[in-house]
């Protein structure tokens, strides 16, 4: 049985803050007994300003709120999914949208860029571009060895791929952690069952740490940070509001629902649709 902490979040425009909330939180989370902590989506800067948040996105090598996490990790001696920061890439400039896995000595044990991108016009009038400033990974990414076992790694709108999911569990992922920024709207429709169909065809737990309120540049998001097992049985769920979540994950609850309903190995390619 492992112990995981998700913190629900409300980031706002400046990264100092972000950086000195998360060095508590990852002290807090280690105080009541959790191996592993995963943050949100955009746990630095959350801003869809753009003029104004470019000033606050770097280059890795430069990132505060990535270094104070890595060295509070280090300090305490826990796991970390910094669930994602806007990164400036070294390749072309743009940004990327990339969580970091930080192991208990403040190591980086694994990097995943987003893959899918939120370009969506919706009914209440926002509209979102994430493709006018971010470029999208081409890479799914399976951490071995964690606190929780093998973890496979998403961002908020991958949840609607279940091809990506199918590819993690292939890979030989326990657990899928989604980090999150979702809009009340669509949480409101999708987030419980999304996740929980996720889980239930990839046979594994899910961990989504989730933004949650009124943020500083105007959104609103959902929340609900939720631990999900394999059988699709929600574990915890954070609700509306700011703080930590806990559960425990036992791992052997994977190979008890895979016997029962064996998924994975009952996939086979599927040809070319006939018309």
């Amino acid at each position: 049985m492992v112990r995981v902490a998700l913190y629900q979040s409300r980031t706002g425009i400046d990264p100092g803050a972000s950086a000195r909330d998360l060095a508590k939180v990852v002290e807090q989370a280690t105080s009541d007994g959790a191996a592993m902590l995963f943050t949100p989506e955009m746990s630095g800067v959350l801003d869809g300003n753009r003029e104004r948040a470019e000033a606050s996105v770097v280059l890795e090598s430069d990132d505060r709120v990535l270094a104070e996490v890595r060295e509070a990790a280090a300090r305490h001696g826990i796991w970390v999914h910094l669930g994602s920061l806007a990164i400036r890439s070294d390749e072309d400039g743009r940004f990327v949208n990339r969580g970091f896995v930080i192991d208990g000595r403040g190591e980086i044990q694994g990097r995943y860029d987003k893959i899918h991108l939120f370009d969506v016009d919706l009914p209440t009038g926002e509209s979102w571009r994430e493709s006018a400033s971010y470029r999208g990974g081409g890479k799914a990414v399976v951490v071995r060895d964690t606190p929780v076992g093998n973890l496979g790694l998403g961002i908020c709108y991958d949840l609607r791929f279940p091809a990506l999911f199918e590819r993690l569990s292939e890979a030989g992922a326990q657990v899928v952690s989604l980090p999150a920024a979702f809009t009340v709207p669509t949480g409101q429709a999708h987030w419980h069952v999304l996740l929980r169909a996720r889980a239930i065809e990839a046979g594994l737990f899910v961990v989504a740490a989730a933004q949650s309120g009124e943020h500083e540049d105007g959104r609103g998001t959902f929340g609900h940070s939720l631990v999900v097992d394999p059988w699709g049985e929600v574990l915890a769920d954070g609700g509306e509001g700011n703080g930590l979540v806990f559960a425990d994950i036992d791992l052997q609850r994977i190979e008890e629902v895979r016997s029962r309903i064996p998924v994975l190995s009952h996939r086979r390619p599927i040809g070319p649709v006939e018309n």
